[in-house]
C-alpha cells in the first residue's frame, strides 16, 4: 500500500523479532499463540455476527461492541499472522513498504480501538446518568455520527505517520525489537533526522488515545458521583455492575499501552523482553480477552448466540431426516 522508495538507504528489508532467548520452543510456543489466533477470530466474528442478524440487539451498547469487535479483529489480523510466521517459518524479513503498510494499519486499529472504547464510556454515562433519555439521545443517527467522527479522526492523524517516514534513510541498523512494525521502533534504526516524526507521533499519541483516557477517567468520575447518589444500595451495584465489562477493556487496552509508550519515549534503557511482553500484552491479549468477558457478563449476546445455535442443529437435523 505505501511503496517506498529505499535507493538512499542501506537496508530494503526489516527483521521482526520473536521471543528473544526462546528460538528453539518457537514450535511450542506457536501452539498458543494459533489458539489465541483461533479464539480471536471465532470470538469476534461471533459478536458481529449476533449483533447483526438480531434487530433486537440493535441498540447503543450493543452496536458500540459491534465496533469494538471490528476494531479487535483488525488488529489481531495485522499482528498474530506476523508472529506466526516467526514462529513456524522463522520469518523475520519484511520489505519496507509492507513494514510501513503494516505500521499504519495497527496503529489505525489501535486508534480506532481507543475512540470506540471511549465512546463506550459515554454509552455507560448517558445509560446511568440519563436512563429515561438514553434512547433519545444515543439516537441511530447520533451513533452514524460518532462513529463517521471516529474514522475521520483515525486516519487523519495517521496517514501522516507513513509518508513522513519514506523521507527517512535506514542505515543503522535493520532488526526491530518487536514481532511488528511499530512506528517509535521503526524511527529509532534511522540515521535521519527524526525530531519531525518524533513530535507528530507524540502529537499522535497524546491527541488520541492520552485524550481518550482522560475522557474515559472523566465518564467514569461523573459515572461514580451519579452512582453514589443512589438511594438504594442494590441499584448502586446494579449500575455499577453495567460497567465491569467495559472496564475490563480499558485495562487491557491502556495498561500496557500507556507503559510501552513511555518507556520507549522516555524510559531508560531495558531488556527487549520487556518491550516485547508489554506490546504483546497490548496488541494481543484485549482481541482474545474481550469477547470472553462481553460473552459471559452480556445474558442478552449468549442467549443469542444459544438460540442461533439451536436453529443450525436443528436445521441440520431436518435435512438429515429428509435425505
Amino acid at each position: 500500500m505505501f511503496h517506498v522508495n529505499s535507493t538512499n538507504s542501506a537496508f530494503s528489508t526489516f527483521l521482526v523479532t520473536g521471543i528473544p532467548g526462546l528460538e528453539n520452543l518457537y514450535i511450542w510456543i506457536s501452539i498458543p499463540f494459533c489458539a489465541m489466533f483461533l479464539i480471536t477470530i471465532v470470538g469476534n466474528m461471533t459478536i458481529i455476527v449476533v449483533i447483526y442478524w438480531e434487530q433486537t440487539l440493535h441498540v447503543p451498547m450493543y452496536l458500540f461492541l459491534a465496533m469494538l469487535a471490528a476494531s479487535d479483529l483488525g488488529l489481531s489480523l495485522f499482528t498474530f499472522p506476523t508472529m506466526l510466521r516467526i514462529f513456524l517459518l522463522a520469518a523475520r524479513e519484511l520489505t519496507t513498504s509492507a513494514c510501513f503498510t503494516q505500521m499504519f494499519f495497527i496503529h489505525t486499529f489501535q486508534d480506532l480501538e481507543s475512540a470506540v472504547i471511549l465512546a463506550m464510556a459515554f454509552d455507560r454515562f448517558v445509560a446511568i446518568s440519563c436512563p429515561l433519555h438514553y434512547h433519545s439521545i444515543l439516537t441511530n443517527t447520533v451513533i452514524v455520527r460518532i462513529a463517521l467522527i471516529i474514522v475521520v479522526r483515525t486516519f487523519t492523524v495517521q496517514l501522516p505517520l507513513p509518508i513522513l517516514l519514506r523521507r527517512l534513510n535506514f542505515c543503522y541498523s535493520n532488526v526491530l525489537s518487536h514481532s511488528y512494525c511499530l512506528h517509535p521502533d521503526i524511527i529509532k534504526l534511522s540515521c535521519s533526522n527524526t525530531r519531525v516524526n518524533s513530535i507528530f507521533g507524540l502529537f499522535v499519541v497524546l491527541s488520541t488515545m492520552g485524550l481518550d483516557f482522560l475522557l474515559i477517567l472523566l465518564s467514569y468520575v461523573l459515572i461514580l458521583k451519579t452512582v453514589l447518589s443512589m438511594a438504594s444500595h442494590s441499584g448502586r451495584l446494579k449500575a455499577l455492575n453495567t460497567c465491569i465489562s467495559h472496564l475490563c477493556a480499558v485495562v487491557l487496552f491502556f495498561t500496557p499501552m500507556i507503559c510501552l509508550s513511555m518507556l520507549h519515549r522516555f524510559g531508560p534503557t531495558l531488556p527487549s523482553y520487556i518491550y516485547v511482553t508489554l506490546a504483546n500484552m497490548h496488541f494481543l491479549i484485549p482481541p482474545v480477552i474481550n469477547p470472553i468477558v462481553y460473552v459471559m457478563k452480556t445474558k442478552q449476546i449468549r442467549d443469542k448466540i444459544k438460540n442461533l445455535c439451536s436453529i443450525k442443529t436443528t436445521e441440520k437435523a431436518h435435512i438429515t431426516s429428509i435425505s
